[in-house]
């Protein structure tokens, strides 16, 4: 006796109505961009091109090979890394120190303090970073200012190929903390009182407490942040785009903004949709060892 056609429960059926609407606009804006981007790739896409689309030309794996032998590009990821690498730890690192203090027994005005310190992460990125090129000008910048009263001699922050990556990781720490601040103090917040107080009966000091409470209870929202900020520092552009324009001497280019100039400036579409498959495998890569390694760590 064979078996009858399997029916779709109603439940399954009123999700899929409900869920379609969702997913076409997912498909149409999300997944057929990428798709598209990744045919782009492999194309030698340009202005003529777009003039006339019997320009465009198959170049297979073309515009991957060249990104091997481009040197800018190298440059480009290794400023990239820089970034991410030194800004995603600090962002984190003072994110969680600020969430600390503002959940101690001494703080005061603690939702003021939160207010204060998460603004800057809804502040426009742009505006930030205009006015930002004006704290760091060597001769009437504020942070010059403040340095010279210490003693120390005035610093090209964004002329120096030494100072111009710090710089821009410094506003970055200072746009972004707030945001993982919330998120540890939500953290912080779940972690039962009566843990602490059964650790310090038990005569725990507070770095004990810190490191074998605090930390693995917070394993979760580390994971969380660190996924984000890699994702969000990987991509970053705006910042040199802004403020130094990847300069000076090519310190500050990105990614990113490599992947702007070759696709808008110098038109060299196909290209740039291959930098930018390039960025998501890292990416990808990134985020992987980073679940592979709490995985590893709740084992």
């Amino acid at each position: 006796m064979k078996p009858g056609p399997v029916s779709v429960p109603h439940e399954a059926r009123a999700a899929l109505w409900l869920l379609a609407p969702g997913l076409l606009v997912i498909g149409l804006f999300f997944l057929l961009p990428i798709a598209a981007s990744l045919l782009l790739s492999f194309t030698d896409f340009d202005i003529y091109a777009i003039a006339d689309l019997a320009n465009i030309r198959l170049a297979g794996l073309a515009n991957y090979a060249a990104l091997v032998r481009d040197p800018l590009f190298w440059i480009a990821m290794r400023n990239t890394f820089y970034f991410v690498l030194v800004g995603g730890p600090l962002t984190i690192g003072v994110a969680l120190a600020t969430a600390l203090l503002l959940q101690s027994r001494l703080a005061r005005w603690k939702g003021l303090l939160r207010t204060i310190f998460f603004a800057p992460y809804v502040t426009t990125l742009v505006a930030v970073a205009i006015v930002f090129r004006y704290v760091y000008h060597p001769r009437f910048g504020l942070l010059d200012r403040a340095l010279g009263l210490l003693g120390v001699p005035p610093i090209d922050w964004l002329g120096d190929p030494r100072w111009a990556m710090p710089a821009i990781i410094l506003l970055a720490v200072w746009k972004n903390f707030g945001y993982a601040m919330i998120l540890f103090i939500a953290g912080l917040q779940a972690i039962p009182e009566s843990l602490y107080e059964a650790a310090r009966l038990d005569g725990a000091g507070a770095w004990a407490t810190f490191r074998r409470i605090t930390l693995p209870l917070l394993s979760s929202t580390f994971l969380f942040l660190g996924v984000m900020t890699t994702i969000g520092y990987f991509q970053f552009f705006a910042e040199p785009y802004v403020m130094t324009a990847g300069g000076p001497l090519n310190a500050t280019l990105s990614v990113g903004l490599l992947m702007y100039k070759q696709g808008f400036r110098w038109w060299n579409m196909g290209y740039a949709a291959a930098i930018a498959f390039v960025i998501f495998l890292v990416i990808l890569a990134a985020t992987s060892i980073q679940f592979a390694f709490a995985r590893r760590r709740q084992a």
